[in-house]
């Protein structure tokens, strides 16, 4: 509540004169309340737009035609405040309370009901209102009202850029305080907080609000300033729409692998950890953020083949026969044709297919060597065999980590990529592995011997051979 209050304080100085005593006089300027009403219905239609949501002048035409409202769903990037220039605009041209208040419009209108929603938006549009308070404090004390009215550039830039750092410097702050609340963290988390709030974006909107505030102070008034909006509204847009895409993606890939851990009860959570451990391999390599992406989705889904294989063989407690083995292994086939349909996935479709590969060639399905085996299978491979080992199955007990390190050393070269163990090492040395597992149900442990730790010997007879890179799968069992 600290955040809403001290956002309700800035507004203080909006009341007449001589109702709050000791405000300075800059502080205390007539407002434009016309413009402040126009700029805070503008910011509140702009920030729904670039949230993917619909905006209020939709809910009010709605309204007016006596339509029912559309399905409320959530906005594109959370917690976020996607469109800056609207409110910097604000910042620029407005009293400091007055700007502040430009954020309240979206709090009221903007995104979907419910009291937990209401809850945060509160909480984002109170953050942006210190923010803008702060910022448009910074920008009159340099005094940028003048330099901007009278167009002396590039002297007006010189405030522009306080306003811009002391906006940034207000909403970091507060990102880090809520993040050390959440997390339970030191105040280093206050670096973490301003991170996510700098950087090219935030310079490139700021650019847009000053375009803005200057052409609505020109002759044509805040029309030219609407014409201004049109392009950055367009990629806010877009960029909304990229959002609620990568969320479809996450949520496809998400169902698959729920549908693998209810048939598999015994590696529930192991794909969400395969898809960290190889994201952290992938990193230590220096691998660049959307094949990382990719790189997760691939390892998060590298079982999904098991929807295919018999729910009996999988919860076996004993081990399997020949046959029954090789019923099992064929389930990096089943992934790639359940798959390879999903365009998104990219190269994840060689990951799902070739992950059971050898560095000596004795792996399965195709039986690749060294640098055939695709990148994402060499590092699917390694972080798939630390997960199973460090983690209890229903026929053995976990290993404690430098065990399955150990092991992985032992099978460098011929099973696994030496690159990508020595990458998994590293990363184990900065990251703590800690593998959440409940015990599994029953009392399977003590009925199953504890067999010895190490990797699966290579199957004596490989399924089927399937193409290396792509191509069609032929159907498992045919001649």
């Amino acid at each position: 509540m600290a955040v809403p209050v001290a956002a309700l304080c800035c507004l203080l100085p909006l009341l007449p004169n001589g109702a709050v005593p000791g405000v300075p006089r800059w502080l205390g300027a007539p407002v434009d309340w016309p413009k402040v009403g126009l700029l805070g219905f503008l910011h509140g239609c702009w920030e729904s737009l670039a949230q993917g949501l619909p905006t209020p002048c939709l809910h009010l035409v709605r309204r007016l035609l006596r339509r029912p409202p559309p399905p409320d769903r959530a906005p594109a990037r959370p917690g976020v405040n996607a469109f800056f220039p609207v409110l910097f605009a604000g910042v620029l041209m407005l009293p400091p309370a007055a700007a502040a208040l430009v954020a309240a419009p979206a709090a009221l209108f903007g995104g979907p009901g419910g009291r937990r929603f209401r809850q945060r938006q509160l909480w984002n549009d109170s953050q942006l209102a210190l923010c803008a308070f702060a910022a448009a404090a910074a920008f009159h004390l340099l005094h940028g009202p003048q330099l901007l009215l009278g167009s002396r550039f590039p002297a007006a830039l010189l405030p522009g850029l306080a306003a811009l750092a002391a906006f940034c410097l207000v909403n970091g702050v507060l990102v880090g305080v809520m993040l050390m609340l959440a997390e339970d963290r030191g105040a280093d988390v206050l670096l973490r907080g301003a991170c996510t709030v700098c950087g090219l974006p935030v310079l490139v909107h700021a650019a847009g609000g000053l375009m803005v505030a200057v052409l609505w102070q020109g002759p044509y008034g805040a029309f030219a300033a609407l014409l201004a909006l049109l392009p950055l509204s367009i990629s806010a847009w877009v960029f909304a729409q990229g959002h609620r895409e990568r969320d479809a993606h996450q949520a496809t890939v998400q169902a698959l692998v729920q549908a693998v851990e209810i048939k598999d009860a015994y590696t529930r959570g192991h794909s969400e950890r395969v898809g960290r451990a190889a994201v952290l391999i992938a990193d230590q390599l220096g691998m660049e953020a959307e094949r990382l992406r990719t790189l997760r989705f691939a390892g998060i889904l590298h079982d999904v083949g098991k929807l295919g294989v018999a729910t009996e063989l999988l919860r076996r407690n004993g081990p399997l026969s020949e046959t029954e083995r090789r019923a099992v292994e064929v389930h990096p086939v089943y992934g790639y044709e359940l798959v390879r349909g999903i365009a998104f996935l990219g190269e994840a479709h060689d990951g799902i297919l070739h992950h059971h590969e050898r560095m000596d060639g004795r792996g399965y399905p195709s039986g690749l060597t060294g640098g055939q085996i695709p990148e994402f299978a060499r590092i699917i491979s390694v972080a798939d065999a630390f997960d199973s080992m460090t983690s209890t199955r229903s026929y053995r007990r976990g290993r404690p980590v430098a065990e399955a390190v150990a092991e992985l050393e032992r099978c460098s070269g011929s099973q696994f990529d030496p690159v990508m163990v020595r990458a998994l090492i590293d990363a184990l040395a900065v990251h703590d592995w800690q593998p959440v597992l409940p015990p599994p149900p029953g009392d399977c442990l003590r009925a199953v011997p504890d067999i010895p730790l190490g990797v699966p010997e290579p199957v004596r007879v490989a399924p089927r051979r399937v193409p290396a890179q792509g191509g069609s799968v032929p159907t498992v069992g045919q001649p």
